[in-house]
């Protein structure tokens, strides 16, 4: 039955208010395009503001450098498996975007003669790896925040108007075209109907698959989800990224700009291991192989007092460095874990970070219906939630940002570029009728008093994600995991939730969520089941080679009705050929 919506009407939708929508936004509003932004969570809390390192850009202000080995750098920390015309691109284009947003205001650090700082970040080198060098320009340890800031406070100042706390249930299309966006206004529980002649999703990770993560709670991928559910494949979905340093049991994320200053990751016996790894870049290798390090340590019965975490030593920095450069970061161990990093080392494990795979777009951010190259008219995507294919098997550090700004961007112009050419479509109520049916589902088991809590199966996905799906992962392992993830789709149809309330509802949210990311794990173990090699985050211990006769490609997913389609579509090479990533 047909239920009374609340209508919109914009010329161009943008979902998400990160970097990536935020700096989206800026474009168009820029043009005196008719815009909302819709955001579940308020702008300037938007898991942006959680990134701290710094933005990879060639300035060479400290030192020599060029984008091309940036792109080098690039391509080789995600295991060849990168777009190279999009890392290219990527590359180029950060350092002018950087530039920019010193124009609109952001505070970064300064050298003596008050150029843009930059520090060593992992995986970062000078003339094609011969060895470190300064690119990550930062603000402190801050940076996200500090884009954030900048980006609303220019979206503000051009009159966008935004949704704020509005969280979008489903993607509305028609004829292959998106056309508008249903979301759910968390403060009434009222429905409201988005009709617009083009959508940019920015709606970031889905971390909180893990049971340990750096991620926010807000990231359950629901843009990925509702872009699968409307018959888009996701690609590359089995490439997940282990930071190395999160803090111990709790997966906050202490920054790579602590080893980027100096930091030392140690075993129980005080030995910097990674010498043993890595002898060129030591404790700034990628992430990817930082992390297998620390997890074979503790496999070898190294780790701390012979538990599963080791130690990051910050002590030899001096107290001026970590209060001058590293504040937040310093400031969450002594919160956080009672310890004063001047003098004391910090317990870290690897922590579920970052999502490589993603909706899958091309370097203008336009979304792809199939491995085939098709596009989605009207339908954009960029940040995290996106796969451009920068990134390949294993994102290099700084590059969340670079990605988020240079394609957020670009995503605003490319809407800008096709608005004239797109239309509005009359969008009957029924459209919303499956997202209402998944709501009035979890408010009827309510009254079920045998049904599971959600929260019971979230902890079993979690669970099953993270020791089956982790950092290594196995046939048997995996195939265990997806008959967990099975059974927790199944039983999801029956949970309950406790309050059926209109107001303030962040239960039923919370079950519309971890609906997102039975299915998002769903995607990801089948993926790392499928592709029976080693490559970057994913790490097969019964195929742990990589595999470039067969598998030098991309991964594209689809649901198709209750089972999963695959398909698979060439990595572009331009100028790099796979080689053996040697550090």
């Amino acid at each position: 039955m047909a239920i009374q919506l609340t209508r919109h009407t914009f010329d161009a939708v943008i979902v998400g208010a990160g970097g990536a929508g935020l700096y989206g936004a800026l474009e168009l509003a820029k043009a005196g395009v008719n815009l909302a932004v819709l955001t579940k969570l308020y702008p300037t809390r938007s898991h942006t503001g959680a990134a701290q390192g710094g933005i990879g850009a060639a300035l060479g202000n400290l030192e020599e450098d060029s984008w091309e080995w940036h792109a080098f750098d690039t391509c080789k920390g995600g295991d060849y498996l990168t777009d190279q015309d999009a890392v290219e691109f990527m590359c180029r284009e950060a350092v002018e975007t950087v530039i920019e947003l010193e124009h609109l205001g952001l505070p970064f650090s300064r050298t003596p003669e008050g150029k843009i700082a930059q520090r060593r970040f992992g995986g970062h080198t000078r003339n094609h790896g011969e060895g470190p060098v300064r690119r990550s320009c930062y603000a402190a340890d801050r940076t996200g925040h500090m884009i954030l800031q900048t980006l609303y406070q220019g979206c503000i100042k051009r009159n966008v108007e935004f949704f704020d706390e509005f969280h979008v249930l489903d993607l509305i299309m028609d004829q292959g075209a998106a056309h508008g966006v249903l979301a759910y206004e968390i403060k009434t529980g009222a429905l409201h109907l988005f009709e617009t002649k083009g959508v940019i999703f920015a709606t970031g990770g889905s971390g909180r698959m893990f049971s340990i993560t750096s991620n926010a709670h807000a990231l359950t991928g629901d843009g990925m989800a509702i872009a699968l559910n409307n018959g888009i494949p996701l690609e590359d979905m089995e490439f997940f990224q282990f930071h190395p340093t999160g803090i111990y049991k709790m997966g906050i994320l202490l920054s790579e700009a602590a080893r980027g200053e100096g930091g030392i990751v140690r075993n129980h016996g005080g030995e910097r291991f990674m010498q043993r790894y890595t002898p060129t870049l030591l404790d700034l290798a990628p992430r990817d192989i930082v992390s297998r390090c620390i997890y074979h340590e503790v496999r070898e019965g190294r780790g701390i007092d012979g538990k599963d975490y080791v130690h990051l030593d910050l002590t030899h920095l001096g107290r001026r460095v970590l209060d001058e450069k590293l504040p937040d970061i310093t400031e969450f161990v002594r919160t956080y874990m009672g310890l004063e990093p001047a003098t004391q080392m910090i317990p870290i494990q690897p922590t579920a970070h970052y999502a490589m795979g993603g909706i899958p777009t091309d370097k203008t951010s336009r979304v792809l219906a199939k491995a085939d190259g098709a596009k989605v008219t009207g339908f954009y995507a960029a940040g995290e939630c996106a796969c451009v294919s920068v990134h390949g098997a294993n994102r290099l550090g700084t590059n969340s940002l670079v990605d988020i700004l240079v394609f957020g961007r670009q995503a605003g112009r490319s809407l800008k570029e096709d608005l004239p050419r797109l239309s509005f479509s009359s969008i009957a109520d029924t459209k919303a009728d499956q997202a209402i049916e998944l709501l009035e589902r979890f408010r009827a088991n309510a009254r079920n008093p045998h049904a599971e809590p959600i929260g019971q199966l979230r902890d079993e996905m979690k669970r099953a994600m993270m020791d089956l799906c982790g950092v290594y992962r196995t046939q048997e392992g995996l195939k265990q995991c997806l008959r967990r993830i099975g059974d927790l789709r199944e039983r999801i149809r029956k949970a309950r939730i406790m309050d059926v309330s209109a107001t303030f509802n962040t239960e039923i949210l919370e079950a519309i969520e971890l609906h997102n990311l039975i299915n998002l794990s769903w995607v990801t173990a089948a993926g790392a089941l499928r592709r029976e090699e080693s490559r970057g985050g994913h790490f097969r211990e019964d195929f742990p080679k990589r595999d470039d006769a067969q598998w030098l490609n991309h991964t594209f997913c689809a649901l198709k009705g209750n089972d999963l389609e695959f398909s698979s579509k060439p990595v572009t090479i331009t100028r790099f050929q796979p080689q053996e990533r040697k550090y």
